[in-house]
């Protein structure tokens, strides 16, 4: 290869390169970063709301140890971006719990890509490729992003989202989610997607909504990107 075009290909591959933006990860006024941009400090992996209602602290501790550890294996921060491999089946959470809050995240996906943003660790505010799902969920094609899927019955207000406002496949994406009591607000982009809707207790049917929990990031095989995730809370 010749001088000139080996500087060519270095430059390209330079320009290629992902790169953090000096805007990333620095919090609006009244916000706090729940991502540094740097490290996974304050994050750990997932204990479900079920598991931390059933288990005894001592084996909450041993499994909160294990599953971070495994977690850690998979999502790590790249040039100021949470990344996940799309292995090791764990999810990311606050190691805090949050009750009312304005949550602004971004996320990016690649095609088929899924997965989902628990509050107060409840399932959850739906990310995914809706125009390439997989032939069961024929049903739910091109719905877009930011229904709360596991409202129930399925077609339950606030599980579809009100209109699609989703990017390409493989571009940033940024919600502004809103939970106030047991109500939740979700805009994708900007748009309003879900509005005051009753987000339900997945793992008590039934009860009441936790008045607290952490915040999630659902594995869901895949391979994902997260940044500029920034929380308010609120009193009601």
């Amino acid at each position: 290869m010749s001088r000139i075009v080996h500087l060519t290909a270095l430059a390209l591959i330079a320009v290629a390169a992902p790169t953090a933006r000096s805007e990333d990860n620095k919090p609006p006024e009244g916000f706090t970063a729940l991502f540094n941009g740097k490290n996974l400090d304050g994050w750990q992996g997932n204990i479900d709301m079920n598991q931390r209602r059933t288990l005894t602290k001592e084996k909450q501790d041993e499994l909160l140890k294990q599953r971070t550890k495994s977690a850690l294996e998979h999502w790590t921060v790249k040039d100021g971006v949470i990344t996940c491999t799309g292995k090791g089946g764990v999810s990311l959470q606050t190691a805090v719990d949050y009750g009312n809050f304005e949550l602004m995240v971004d996320w990016k996906i690649e095609k088929r890509g899924d997965s989902g943003i628990y509050l107060r660790g409840q399932p959850q505010v739906q990310i995914w490729d809706s125009e390439n799902l997989d032939p069961s969920l024929k049903a739910d094609a091109g719905l877009g992003s930011g229904g709360l899927w596991n409202n129930s019955p399925a077609g339950s207000k606030g599980q579809k989202p009100l209109k699609k406002a989703d990017k390409p496949v493989g571009e940033w994406n940024t919600f502004h989610i809103t939970v106030i009591g047991e109500e939740v607000t979700v805009k994708l982009n900007g748009e309003l997607i879900v509005d005051k809707v009753r987000l339900q207790n997945f793992w008590e049917k039934g009860k009441p909504l936790p008045t607290a929990g952490p915040i999630e990031l659902q594995f869901h095989d895949h391979p994902l990107w997260f940044k500029n995730i920034y929380i308010k809370e609120l009193t009601k």
